[in-house]
């Protein structure tokens, strides 16, 4: 049954702009749909928030705010988020829609993965979570679940910035039971994410597929739990006998349950994970594991499998099954394919005598051996493959280079962020490439990061300053503005940090730029229009008039009031808008003669008036209102005084 065809969703178009095709997944945050933007005519995933986390303000602002930022997140490897919105209810992301299948779904249909293939799909990987990592990101998430894998074989990792709910870790559902398998132990424990929970979740991920199993399960989320927190997750080759030990060492490395041990992020895996990968034979990088499934069918030739063909892991070959000629079933070694031509029969041979066949068998034994010398030097013997010395000190990369047979031509210098000072970060040709015998090898050494003096900016005019500091490698940073005396509106005031300074290349150097000098602003309150707008703009202010109008106590027409005010500062040119005045607001007076004057006093002020008593000499120590300056139930201005006379 067509699930989609129950979806409110398909068929509509969202925003005026999103065309839902087809429900491709559903999630415990949103819901995936194949989308058509029908402005660009492009196919795309459309990733539909869930209605009851959409009624969540803050969630929604923290999805959207996030989605915004990797978007800026612009690589390869990243599932790209092409515009986010709301409609109606629904809040949305536009994603590039990759056509393909998950990692989930190559390890559910074949088990474990060959080393070669695990490190073809790991290494993309980390270089996507590398770039997030120094964008400032975490992923929080990593699992084979968000690993996708299109039909050309590109690798792209998804749901970069989705922020899961600390207590979904809790629940029993299959779905969150696979996400505990992947957290790591400070996750669990304290709630806290660093770059070193994807590290983690790498680890766990590449033990899955070179085994095809998880490190750790159980019954229940809990055990799971329990296991990650107190159990080092187990070697691969405890799973997958003759493993190579580079492969033990790396996930070893990368899922460490004290979080300092493990790689920093996941440009130091990929690190990791390349001179592993250098110091495999081919043998090691193609041996098929046990746990394997593709000895049953091929699966490039499954028009059902949805694994793209860019993937496809080589079958074992058939075999005969019949028996050997003494009745004996054959020799697993020694079995040939079903499938091989019937052998040709032998020619006929003339006679030989026994000492000229002695010969003959001696000369081509010699021959063969000469024959195959020859091509094992012109094929082999006279080539071996440059080592793996990334990382590695350059006194260090010499000793095992001149162990191989080969020299070191010339060494070469480059800055970099993520390789420490004086260790090797790359070699020509690279490790594992083929090499003749003594012939050199070209060394890159990190002269770490590179750093910069902060040039002199202070007197140049905003623009130019910031020309001065990207030429000289640097980013303008945060600009912020103050009045000075000396230096002329628009120019430079100073820097931060201050000229001379060394800093990292890329750093932001904050800048501060001159208001030019302060003008204080006149008070132009009550006066007219005219008037006030003359004074302000002889002082070199901009006049705005607010379209609004105030009751004041000034007259209609006046001004009532004024930003900024008669107390603030201002630069050449800034604007202060005036608001005029309505006229007073007229109030009805209350009668309060005959009141006591605490009574008379009280009902006057609740009414907006101030109040004024006028006692004479008869009325120093009466307690009564004989009159009032306005009478009751007139009116006037609120906020006027009104007069008691008391006897």
């Amino acid at each position: 049954m067509d699930t989609t065809l129950q979806d409110p969703l398909v068929g509509q178009v969202l925003d005026g702009r999103y065309r839902v095709d087809a429900r491709i997944a559903v999630g415990g945050m949103a819901t995936v749909y194949r989308a058509v933007d029908t402005r660009l005519d492009r196919v795309l995933a459309l990733k539909v928030m869930h209605p009851a986390l959409a009624a969540d303000a803050s969630f929604v602002e923290r999805f959207i705010r996030e989605a915004k930022s990797v978007a800026r997140l612009a690589h390869p490897n990243v599932v790209q988020v092409f515009d986010q919105g709301a409609d109606g209810s629904y809040v949305y992301l536009a994603m590039e829609y990759v056509a393909g299948c998950t990692l989930r779904d190559v390890l559910r249909e074949r088990g474990a993965l060959q080393p070669r293939a695990a490190l073809d799909i790991l290494e993309p990987v980390l270089a996507a979570l590398g770039a997030a990592h120094r964008a400032g990101f975490v992923h929080r998430d990593m699992k084979p679940e968000n690993v996708l894998i299109g039909d050309d074989g590109r690798v792209k990792v998804a749901d970069f910035g989705l922020v899961r709910s600390v207590d979904t870790v809790t629940s029993t559902t299959g779905a969150v039971l696979g996400t505990v398998a992947y957290l790591a132990p400070e996750q669990m424990e304290q709630g806290t994410s660093d770059a070193r929970v994807d590290v983690y979740a790498c680890g766990v991920v590449l033990y899955e597929m070179l085994t095809g199993d998880k490190p750790h399960d159980g019954d229940t989320p809990a055990v799971v739990l329990y296991k990650h927190l107190h159990e080092d997750v187990p070697p691969p080759s405890s799973a997958v006998p003759g493993m190579a030990f580079e492969l033990d060492e790396l996930v070893a490395s990368a899922t460490a349950r004290t979080p300092e041990v493990r790689p920093a992020d996941a440009v130091a895996l990929l690190a990791q994970v390349r001179e592993a990968r250098g110091a495999l034979d081919e043998a090691q990088l193609d041996a098929l594991p046990p746990q394997a499934l593709s000895a049953d069918r091929d699966i490039a030739d499954d028009r059902t499998s949805v694994i793209p063909r860019s993937l496809t892991v080589p079958r074992l070959m058939p075999v005969n099954e019949d028996e050997d000629g003494d009745g004996r079933s054959g020799d697993p070694m020694h079995r040939t394919s079903r499938f091989a031509a019937e052998p040709p029969l032998p020619p006929r041979r003339r006679s030989v005598r026994p000492g000229r066949k002695v010969v003959a068998i001696v000369t081509a034994v010699l021959l063969v051996l000469g024959v195959g010398a020859g091509v094992w030097y012109i094929n082999s013997g006279q080539f071996t493959k440059v080592p793996a010395v990334l990382t590695q000190t350059e006194a260090q990369a010499r000793e095992r280079l001149d162990a191989a047979g080969l020299d070191v031509g010339k060494v070469e210098h480059a800055y970099s962020d993520t390789v420490k000072r004086g260790t090797v970060i790359s070699t020509d040709p690279e490790p594992g490439a083929r090499i003749r015998d003594n012939d050199s090898v070209t060394l890159t050494v990190s002269d770490g990061p590179e750093t910069v003096k902060v040039p002199e900016v202070k007197g140049s005019r905003l623009d130019k300053a910031k020309e001065l500091l990207k030429t000289d490698g640097l980013e303008p940073g945060l600009v912020t503005e103050a009045f000075s005396e000396d230096v002329l509106k628009g120019f430079v005031i100073s820097s931060s940090p201050e000229p001379g300074t060394e800093r990292r290349a890329g750093s932001a150097v904050s800048l501060v730029v001159s208001k030019g000098a302060p003008i204080d602003v006149p008070d132009v309150t009550g006066q007219d229009l005219d008037d006030a707008r003359a004074e302000l703009e002889e002082a070199g202010l901009v006049v705005e008039v607010s379209t609004s109008e105030i009751n004041s106590e000034f007259d209609k027409g006046q001004v009532a009031a004024q930003s900024p005010g008669a107390d603030k500062q201002a630069a050449d040119g800034d604007k202060v808008t005036l608001t005029l005045s309505k006229g007073p607001e007229m109030v009805e007076v209350p009668d309060v003669v005959g009141a006591s004057v605490d009574d008379a006093t009280t009902a006057l002020e609740e009414a907006g008036f101030e109040v004024e008593e006028d006692r004479g000499l008869l009325g120093l120590f009466g307690d009564t209102v004989k009159s009032q300056s306005v009478d009751g139930g007139e009116t006037a201005p609120k906020g006027s005084t009104v007069t008691i006379t008391i006897r």
